[in-house]
């Protein structure tokens, strides 16, 4: 029996089904995004990488967002039918997600990943969840064909290192991270196994918890570490290989993309849509982004005084001085006004 904490008939409000899979008896690998309206593109970018990357894969894919224009579904639509795939649309309630903690970076919207798994139960096996600021550079079979315990919850990769799980497994006082400490943007989740273990809702709660609260500082991030400890299946990075675009900025950096990278993850501020993320790194986005219907899209431009400040920099790092200059201008002119 499912054990669930969000009631589809509660939190979904609409779905819009663009499905232009050949007639097949392949079973579809389910791919999963939970958004507001900032990261729309982004997740349009998003799948068209793996389209394009696993053209010869059956693949739905599911966008779970607050905010959709019309426009944007024409787009989506448009995406599906250009690769022969599936997107389905879920419009969501938020109203339970939005008394949860949240900072400037991270939104209630971190928190879909729990309606999303609940949504999924009893439908399927298996949901590879991703966030939308990763693009995909390769072949994504192995995900499909992995297989779980019936112990495991999900399959994750790790962040950061020994030393970090250390720090993670003091701070929220769970010694079993020093094992390790996943990055939540990539959840290959065992659905049945998260249903019966209760996964979103004991989340939920916990995030309600003030003495849990105190502790945390990667909100759901660190609930379900604390949550999978012993249940979760550690694979390779190259399914989740994170790097931030400002890592550039560095004297000295490491870009730990290579060719076996399958997910690029772009942590951090900066983004591969933003106008100043003009590197190498970027370029799987971008290519994705040229063969899909956002092509003809501009890339984004800064709209608030901390992106005028990291574009300002880059700007100048990548020795384009007037533009460098201007958006420090801007990002003074908003700092005042703010």
């Amino acid at each position: 029996m499912s054990q669930t904490y969000f009631d589809e008939k509660d939190v979904i409000l609409s779905i819009k089904d663009y499905n232009y899979l050949p007639d097949t008896n392949v079973k579809a690998f389910n791919i999963a995004y939970g958004i507001d309206k900032n990261f729309l593109y982004g997740c349009g970018i998003s799948i068209a990488s793996i389209l394009l990357t696993n053209d010869d894969k059956t693949l739905t894919f599911h966008v779970f967002t607050d905010f959709i224009t019309e426009a944007d579904n024409k787009k989506f639509s448009a995406l599906a039918e250009q690769y022969q795939s599936r997107i389905i649309i879920y419009l969501v309630n938020c109203d339970k997600l939005k008394s949860l903690p949240s900072t400037k970076n991270w939104t209630y919207a971190t928190y879909f990943r729990f309606i999303i798994a609940d949504y999924f139960a009893d439908k399927t096996d298996r949901v590879l969840y991703l966030d939308a600021d990763i693009a995909c550079k390769g072949n994504i079979q192995e995900l499909i064909d992995l297989e779980f315990s019936d112990q495991q919850i999900a399959a994750v990769v790790t962040e950061g290192n020994t030393e970090w799980w250390k720090k993670r497994s003091v701070s929220l006082a769970t010694p079993g991270l020093i094992d390790g400490y996943f990055n939540a943007g990539f959840l290959l989740i065992n659905i049945p196994c998260w249903t019966v273990n209760n996964i979103s809702r004991k989340a939920i709660e916990m995030l309600r918890d003030p003495a849990v609260v105190s502790k945390i500082t990667h909100l759901d991030q660190d609930v379900l570490n604390m949550l999978l400890v012993g249940n979760a299946l550690y694979i390779d990075k190259k399914f989740n290989t994170q790097y931030s675009i400002n890592y550039e900025l560095k004297v000295s950096s490491t870009n730990p993309v290579n060719d076996s990278t399958i997910f690029i993850h772009y942590i951090g501020p900066t983004k591969p849509w933003h106008q100043w993320a003009n590197y190498s790194v970027s370029q799987s986005f971008l290519k994705a982004k040229s063969h899909s219907p956002w092509n003809n899209d501009k890339l984004l431009e800064p709209t608030n005084a901390n992106q005028y400040r990291y574009c300002a920099k880059h700007m100048l790092h990548q020795k384009k001085f007037i533009k460098g200059i201007i958006s420090y201008l801007f990002y003074f002119q908003k700092k005042i006004i703010n």
